[in-house]
């Protein structure tokens, strides 16, 4: 019996040695604590900042607008100069559009004039014609009475008995015509009828050809212009008004060309003027560089903002911890005052002298930490803690490999 308590105290001592050991010298972080990017607003802008009162760790929005900056001396010398231009331009549009207006008054008070003259000399060319054609049938009238008369003193012609006609040779080769018909020489048109006849018949022709011009629009009894001037001045003004189309057309073109100039000008005016500063991320305010009323100048810190949706577990291992690790392997963290164990995995090993890496995070790493070998690892469930709260500065232990108590701390 007594050989069996030593067995069993010999056991739960080395149990015990093992547990230790195991404990103390099992894959773990000296110390770890749960970090965060900053990020830091700028004055986009010179001008004077205008700052609600925020209190520092405020829950911050997305799309929240945090502050302000106005810069009341903004140039606006070009904004003045295109808005200036826009309205020379629509007093030269309104200008043309006056001038298309009268212009369009005149040509129809002309198409008015030039309708009726053409009406009126095409009803002078028909009576010049219908007067033409009786002079001309009163003188072919004349013409054929005159040629009937001729007729009725013709003589008839006596017949040419047959045998006759031959003369007797005389010897010299030749035969006299004195068979032939005696030649009557018939009474002609007097001349002046003839020449009357002649000249009718030619201006019946020519006033035909003028009527059928003058339905046409083209004028050509006065024999010097081919229309009147109602007609000429109408074609000059059309030609003139389509011209002021074109110009009033363009400058339609060049007065919306100058209204999208000023809005893209007054939007960078208006983006100059007054800058609103605002977050794109979930988090918390974490320290203020200016105060309200502040002047600034461009691209000096207004605001510094912790991002709580890049939280991260930093810790600081042994050399032989770090060696044997590598990015992507399996990692727990465990809070300080709480039994919770929650999975992460190694994002980084940055080692020895990882100073400069926390110029960007919120916590900055202690001088034991920096002795050490830096390690940097994500824990999905950091973000569903205390509700979503953005746990930032709390501490605890990392955990790269599995100890003795682990099924115990399991139960926990």
């Amino acid at each position: 019996m007594r050989f069996t308590r030593l067995v069993l105290g010999l056991i739960l001592i080395l149990v015990s040695i093992w547990v230790i050991l195991g404990e103390q010298l099992g894959g773990t972080s000296a110390n770890a604590m749960v970090n965060a990017r900053l990020a830091t607003l700028r004055s986009p802008i010179a001008g004077t900042v205008a700052m609600p009162d925020l209190a520092l760790g405020a829950t911050i929005r997305p799309g929240e607008e945090l502050a302000s900056v106005n810069d009341p001396h903004v140039d606006r010398i070009r904004l003045n100069d295109l808005v200036l231009e826009w309205q020379y331009a629509q007093a030269e549009r309104d200008r043309l559009r006056e001038v298309i207006d009268e212009t369009a008054r005149a040509i129809e008070t002309l198409s008015v004039r030039a309708a009726r003259f053409g009406r009126g000399k095409t009803r002078e060319v028909e009576i010049r014609l219908a007067h033409a054609r009786a002079r001309l049938a009163l003188l072919e009238r004349q013409a054929n009475d005159g040629a009937a008369r001729v007729a009725a003193l013709e003589p008839e012609l006596p017949q040419e008995p047959q045998g006759a006609g031959t003369v007797p040779d005389t010897g010299t080769g030749s035969q006299a015509a004195t068979d032939a018909a005696p030649e009557i020489l018939l009474p002609d048109l007097p001349t002046d009828l003839a020449i009357a006849l002649e000249h009718a018949r030619e201006e019946v022709g020519v006033l035909q050809s003028a009527l059928s011009a003058a339905r046409d629009g083209v004028f050509l009894v006065d024999g010097v212009n081919d229309s009147p001037f109602a007609s000429q001045r109408l074609a000059e003004l059309r030609a003139r008004n389509d011209g002021f189309e074109a110009d009033y057309r363009a400058q339609v073109r060049q007065v919306r060309a100058l209204a999208s100039r000023i809005t893209e000008e007054r939007v960078s005016v208006n983006r100059l003027g007054e800058a609103p500063l605002a977050a794109d991320f979930e988090g918390r305010l974490w320290e203020v560089l200016a105060h309200d009323g502040e002047n600034l100048q461009r691209g000096e810190p207004v605001l510094r903002l912790l991002d709580c949706e890049s939280l991260i577990v930093t810790g600081s291992v042994s050399e032989s911890v770090f060696n044997a690790l590598r990015p992507g392997d399996g990692a727990k963290f465990r809070l300080s005052g709480s039994g919770e164990v929650l999975e992460g995995t190694v994002e980084r090993l940055a080692g020895a002298g990882a100073a400069s890496l926390y110029d960007t995070l919120a916590v900055a790493a202690g001088r034991e930490h920096l002795e050490r070998y830096d390690v940097a690892v994500s824990v999905p469930g950091l973000r569903d803690l205390d509700g979503g709260a953005c746990p930032v500065g709390r501490t605890g232990r990392l955990f790269f490999e599995s100890r003795p108590l682990d099924w115990l701390r399991g139960l926990l």
